[in-house]
């Protein structure tokens, strides 16, 4: 019996999912405003539920990494915040070091750049292919889909659609394994995020902090998410961008189902609208654990930390090759001016 906690870090919460074999024991949401300001927070609730391992808050992912081993060089790859940014981690590096105090049980997750299940030719000059976050929402869908169609994890095939408060992102899953990704920074629009930036506009930007990644949104032109299906030009914006993300992933797998998650998704009639314009495959809700509060990517991630300590989902983790990540974010961009900036940061 392993008992695992898996994290989502999102935009508006952390969610924190708990398992014991099949038994949710965990099922928590918590304001990542409270999460910054309470840095014991994630450690509390980890000592509480007395898990064995915990798959911690990722961002853009490193290869399976346990807590003794993060540095600055770690920190960085996950957050790829530069030194003396706007955007601040402090938050998020003061709960590190209080679970490295602790001695917690936390582990750290590739993103889906690190996985050497999709090809190298399609990480050219990518860094966002899908965070940690969207790969645990995949590995969510790969066990729900074997599950509901009685299948092996080896023989589950589709496109994932999430679409989170912050952004939204497309994960192409293929023979049970991550194939290809739209992340939401390299994607279409999202809520609060303008997704993939005209490379003209960010030379006429100059220089710009991370701060700017989160903004630009149909948020700007909707207020709020309840007020999306008010604005047209805003609706179809952010549902015509999720469109054209899943078609363009047909080119790296023939789906048999397309899976939507993500807090966006349960925003009246935008689900409906996909199942209208997605007559490719079968359009379906990613169902997922019997929970009330957490989110989908904390769901998978609690799953991945069940097979990554040996428990019940040790061929899930197996099939999807999660071990097997290496290399970091960085490794595939074609510009030498990247180079500077890995030095500086030890990568």
């Amino acid at each position: 019996m392993v008992r695992v906690i898996g994290i989502d870090p999102g935009t508006k919460s952390f969610d924190f999912c708990g398992l014991d074999e099949d038994t949710v024991i965990l099922d928590r949401s918590v304001s990542t405003q409270d999460i910054a300001s309470e840095p014991e927070l994630i450690s509390d609730i980890i000592i509480k539920t007395g898990a064995d391992l915990v798959a911690g808050p990722s961002g853009f992912g490193i290869p399976l990494t346990p807590i003794r081993d993060i540095g600055e060089r770690e920190l960085f790859l996950m957050s790829l915040i530069k030194k003396g940014d706007k955007k601040s981690m402090l938050g998020m590096r003061q709960s590190i070091n209080r679970m490295k105090q602790h001695n917690l049980p936390v582990v750290f997750l590739p993103a889906v750049i690190h996985l050497p299940t999709v090809p190298d030719y399609r990480k050219i000059n990518k860094i966002d292919i899908g965070t940690a976050d969207k790969l645990c929402c995949a590995a969510l869908g790969i066990w729900e889909q074997a599950r509901r169609l009685d299948k092996s994890f080896g023989e589950t095939s589709f496109i994932l659609l999430e679409m989170g408060f912050g952004y939204t992102a497309a994960i192409a899953v293929k023979d049970g394994e991550i194939v290809d990704g739209i992340g939401g920074s390299n994607g279409s629009i999202g809520f609060l995020s303008m997704g993939c930036m005209d490379a003209e506009l960010a030379y006429l930007l100059g220089g710009f902090n991370k701060e700017l990644l989160f903004r630009g949104g149909v948020e700007t032109l909707a207020g709020t998410p309840e007020k999306l299906m008010e604005n047209r030009n805003a609706l179809n914006a952010y549902l015509e961008g999720a469109v054209k993300d899943i078609i363009s992933l047909t080119a790296s797998v023939i789906p048999q189902e397309i899976l939507v998650s993500g807090r966006m998704s349960r925003v009246g009639g935008i689900f409906d609208y996909l199942k209208e314009r997605l007559t490719l495959a079968p359009v379906r809700r990613l169902e997922g654990l019997k929970v009330k509060k957490v989110k989908e990517a904390a769901q998978g991630a609690a799953l991945i930390a069940s097979g990554i300590a040996g428990g019940k989902y040790s061929e899930l983790t197996d099939v999807m090759r999660i071990k097997e990540a290496k290399g970091t974010s960085l490794d595939y961009i074609l510009l030498p001016e990247i180079e500077a900036l890995k030095k500086e940061y030890g990568v």
